[in-house]
């Protein structure tokens, strides 16, 4: 584990939130520090911030997610589709997280090369949703599962392991699951009959001491609360940070390397399937083309909160931070007044500038 600890990796995003806050403070004034204007910014994170939780387990493995926004757009599409006609908020909330999870179960399949695995997957998939719409919900995963299960383990010893490149796995899905997102709606957005109690998710609560913030930020807090877990008191986080700094060394260890992999995929992008949830709350529809470059901004969270692209490292307090400056730097330049394209440019600038920022403290460490 390289580069100092969580504490000392949270203090330099803390510091750049601060200084990022008190500078738009005095260019933008009352606008920018109001109080509702506060709790729209802890707002906007709640998505972005849900999401990079789960990447920052990614990163600190030593890999990449850039699927992450279409993998939002097509949990809201498979959540919303849930609350048509006679609506089950239970089914649109295990979409959103079953969409998140199977997402990473496939990328992280193709990751460390399980062939049968993904065959198996997106063979499941399809069989659950042509016999979903003939047969109901339950019947359709039912069939779905027990394809996969026989595909993936019966047959997994005679398909050859072809390992692939996290970033071209994760760029193929980025495409691949926007695609599938539009798809799913014929290119238009699903409207849901009724929303019900999933709405109120990213709406302040009327009463009680936890009144100020939606409960979606109570979930991102929650959230964050379990992967800092995960990752510091966790035998999986001592693993995949020990994958992360030197692959081969924990192979050598007696470190199951690829099954590591696969669950850390699995739980990173599951994460993403939260930021759906929330997503179809804040949106109270599918959109297929929702999310649309939060690839960036979380990975810019990520790195910005400490984490080593090079894998090894990573901090989900940081991570926080890093989210909250980002959506500080969208929120204040809205209030300036500026152009998209400067926001869109600021964000650029901030992801060189914190990877530079890593290397230089790598090259300090060696």
């Amino acid at each position: 584990m390289r580069h100092g600890g969580p504490s000392i990796r949270s203090l330099g995003p803390a510091l750049g939130l601060v200084f990022t806050w008190v500078l738009f403070a005095l260019l933008a004034g009352g606008d920018f520090v109001a109080l509702e204007n506060q709790r729209l910014m802890l707002l906007q994170t709640a998505v972005v911030g849900s999401a990079a939780v789960g990447a920052t387990l990614i990163v600190a493995l030593g890999g990449i997610d850039l699927s992450v926004g279409s993998t939002i757009a097509l949990g809201t599409m498979i959540g919303a589709m849930h609350l048509r006609g006679e609506p089950s908020f239970v089914l649109a909330l295990l979409g959103c997280l079953a969409t998140g999870a199977a997402c990473g179960a496939l990328i992280g399949a193709l990751v460390i090369g399980e062939l049968a695995r993904v065959v198996g997957l997106v063979g499941g998939a399809l069989i659950a949703w042509f016999v979903s719409r003939e047969h109901g919900t339950v019947a359709g995963v039912g069939a779905g599962v027990a394809f996969a299960v026989i595909i993936a383990f019966g047959f997994a010893r005679f398909v050859p392991k072809v390992p692939l490149s996290p970033f071209i796995v994760t760029l193929g899905a980025w495409g691949a699951l926007r695609g599938l997102a539009k798809g799913l709606g014929d290119n238009q957005p699903v409207y849901p009959t009724s929303m019900g109690w999933i709405e109120d998710l990213m709406q302040p609560a009327q009463h009680g001491p936890l009144a100020f913030l939606p409960p979606g930020v109570w979930i991102l807090l929650a959230l964050a609360l379990v992967g800092a877990f995960v990752l510091r008191r966790t035998v999986l986080g001592a693993n995949l940070l020990a994958i992360g700094s030197n692959a081969d060394t924990a192979r050598l260890s007696g470190i199951d390397v690829e099954r590591t992999k696969l669950l850390v995929y699995v739980l990173g992008i599951g994460c993403a399937g939260v930021a759906a949830l929330l997503q179809l709350s804040y949106l109270s529809m599918g959109d297929p083309t929702t999310a649309q470059g939060a690839e960036l901004k979380v990975i810019a969270a990520v790195v910005i909160g400490g984490a080593s692209l090079s894998g090894g490292a990573g901090s989900i307090l940081g991570t926080l931070f890093g989210a909250l400056l980002m959506t500080v730097v969208d929120n204040g330049c809205t209030k300036l007044g500026l152009d998209n394209w400067v926001q869109e440019c600021v964000t650029g600038a901030i992801i060189v500038a914190a990877v530079v920022v890593d290397r230089l403290r790598h090259t300090g460490a060696t």
